[in-house]
C-alpha cells in the first residue's frame, strides 16, 4: 500500500495532517479494542460531513485492517506507516511526529476516563516528547540511525500497549465461580 496515494487521499478530504496522523489514530483505537471497524475509525479520524468516493473509502478499510491483521499477528510484523526510506528525512521526521500525534489523540479521545498501567503511561509521555522531536534532520548517517531507532521503538511500544490492553483474559466456567449455592 503506497504512502504517497494514501497520503493524497487523505489531504484532499482535509480530514487530517497526514496519512501517518490517521494511522496513529488507528493503531491506538485497535490498542484500546482489538475488534474496533474501519467505519469507528473513519469516524474518529475523518470528518464525518466528508463524502468519501468508494475507491477512497475502501483505500482506507484496506489500511485498517491492514493494521489490525499486524497487530494480531504473533509475528511482531506491525509497522508504522510512513513515508518510503527514499523520501526526504526531513519529511519522514515530520511523519514520525504526526503519526505520534495521532496516536495520542486516539489514545485520549477513545478512552479519556481511564488509568493505564505505568508501563503505557511512560511510552505515552514519550510520544509527547516525540511530537516536539526536530524534524530539521541533515541527509546523514547519523540522522538517519536516529530516525530508524524512534520508529523501531514506537513500532515495539505499539505492540506491547496492544499485547498488555487486549490480553484474553481466561473465562470463568461454572467450576471455577465462587458464587454459593
Amino acid at each position: 500500500m503506497s504512502y504517497l496515494i494514501v497520503n493524497s487521499t487523505i489531504l484532499q478530504q482535509e480530514a487530517a495532517g497526514s496519512a501517518a496522523e490517521v494511522h496513529g489514530i488507528a493503531s491506538a483505537l485497535l490498542c484500546l479494542d482489538a475488534t474496533s471497524g474501519a467505519g469507528d475509525w473513519m469516524n474518529e479520524a475523518i470528518s464525518r460531513d466528508t463524502d468519501l468516493l468508494e475507491d477512497d473509502k475502501l483505500l482506507l478499510i484496506n489500511l485498517f485492517e491492514h493494521t489490525q491483521s499486524l497487530l494480531e499477528s504473533d509475528e511482531f510484523l506491525f509497522e508504522l506507516f510512513l513515508p518510503e526510506d527514499d523520501e526526504a528525512i526531513e519529511d519522514r521526521a515530520i511523519a514520525v511526529t504526526q503519526w505520534c500525534e495521532g496516536f495520542l489523540f486516539g489514545m485520549g479521545r477513545i478512552q479519556s476516563s481511564s488509568k493505564f498501567p505505568k508501563e503505557i503511561d511512560e511510552i505515552l509521555s514519550d510520544m509527547v516528547e516525540l511530537t516536539k522531536m526536530d524534524t530539521g534532520l541533515t541527509e546523514d548517517e547519523e540522522s538517519e540511525e536516529a530516525l530508524m531507532e524512534v520508529q523501531e521503538y514506537l513500532r515495539a511500544a505499539v505492540m506491547l500497549i496492544y499485547m498488555e490492553l487486549n490480553t484474553k483474559k481466561p473465562a470463568v466456567t461454572a467450576g471455577d465461580s465462587d458464587t454459593v449455592h
